[in-house]
């Protein structure tokens, strides 16, 4: 007979969200290997007939429908970077302070094991809530589970505010940078190393652009009351052909981390300018989001979670939601420092910290 696939194993949501977390962050789902885990949440969360249970591919969502007049979408990603001897799962202390350590604790699949607790015990929450659990995030953007499910299921993102569920300290932080990666190039003539001055070395020509890079001060720029710190980096370059070859093309490989008060559009031709006379050519470009805090249900959230509001420095998946009309905010427990770290770590704290600023939202406790 042949071999039977071994079946999802069901997750207990009934127990604590660090046990979940430790649970989730052991099967491991590297980017391109999520099934295993996503099985696992579909088949776990169908016995929940609070819960209307959708699988796309490897994003899972369930929703309620309680007929609330506001719903808010609470999303997090499954997938992780490769693992670099940093699985099972272990606990540590460091300083007094109690972590769970490994590959996805932070990013963030802490976030994720709250969030399914909570789709799980709250079975009438103040307002409807659409969890969705995707694939995808970690690898390139036509992956995107999230992406894919607002192609494909665009009924599903129908919501008055949303939520991911990023590494942030347990704390908020609203909307996000934007993102622009460009080649700016220069060319020569080839020709022997020996008799160089029939060429036209194309790697002498780029030190205008690295002097522009050296020079470049970061903006701080205020959007809606958070203030987000632009970032302008050669992150790569290329030249060369061989030792003794006058090299005929050089490109420096750029970065530009841009404010959410301008689109993706605006940022490239801010970038053409400031590199005038020189060839570019734009790899990719993402609009940031704004903080999305001013609508009702955020500054609800805000209350029940406490603290003061954060700028998003990184690009998260937020832009997704804000580009469908949908303000969304970044909360999840999890330092974005030892992200993709082989030190990768949670503060058991934090996770507790987001359970209940969630809890304590979804049930309308401070109403």
């Amino acid at each position: 007979m042949p071999d039977l696939p071994e079946p999802s194993p069901v997750l207990s949501l009934t127990a604590s969200s660090v046990e979940i977390t430790k649970t989730i962050c052991d099967i491991e789902s590297v980017s391109g290997n999520e099934a295993p885990l996503a099985d696992a949440i579909e088949h776990t969360l169908a016995a929940y007939p609070h819960l209307e249970v959708i699988r796309v591919g490897n994003t899972v969502v369930a929703r309620t429908s309680g007929g609330k007049p506001k719903r808010a979408i609470i999303a997090g990603h499954i997938d992780t970077v490769p693992v670099n001897a940093n699985l099972p799962t272990r606990f540590e202390t460091i300083d007094g302070r109690e972590y769970l350590w490994g590959r996805g604790t932070a990013d963030m699949k802490s976030g994720v094991a709250v969030q399914l607790k909570l789709a799980a015990e709250l079975t009438d929450p103040s307002i409807d809530v659409t969890w969705m659990w995707y694939d995808g995030e970690e690898v390139a953007s036509d992956k995107n589970g999230l992406g894919i499910l607002a192609a494909e299921r665009p009924d599903l993102f129908v919501g008055d505010f949303a939520i991911l569920g990023e590494p942030t300290r347990a704390e908020i932080e609203g909307g996000c940078n934007g993102t622009v990666r460009i080649d700016v190039i220069t060319r020569g003539l080839r020709a022997h190393s020996a008799r160089s001055w029939v060429g036209d070395n194309a790697i002498h020509k780029i030190a205008p652009v690295l002097n522009i890079l050296a020079a470049y001060l970061p903006a701080s720029v205020e959007v809606d009351g958070l203030v987000y710190r632009e970032g302008l980096n050669a992150v790569g370059i290329s030249g060369g052909v061989a030792g003794n070859v006058i090299p005929d093309e050089c490109r420096v490989h750029i970065n530009y981390r841009f404010a959410p008060n301008r689109s993706a559009a605006q940022a490239v031709e801010y970038l053409r300018d400031l590199f005038r006379g020189f060839e570019i050519e734009v790899a990719d470009a993402a609009d940031g989001a704004r903080p999305g805090l001013d609508a009702p249900l955020a500054q609800e959230f805000a209350r029940a979670v406490g603290g003061e509001a954060l700028p998003k420095y990184g690009w998260t998946d937020v832009a997704r939601f804000s580009a469908l009309g949908i303000p969304a905010v970044n909360y999840g427990p999890g330092d974005p420092l030892t992200a993709h770290a082989d030190d990768e770590r949670v503060a058991l704290d934090e996770i507790v910290a987001c359970e209940n600023g969630l809890r304590t939202w979804l049930t309308g406790a401070l109403a």
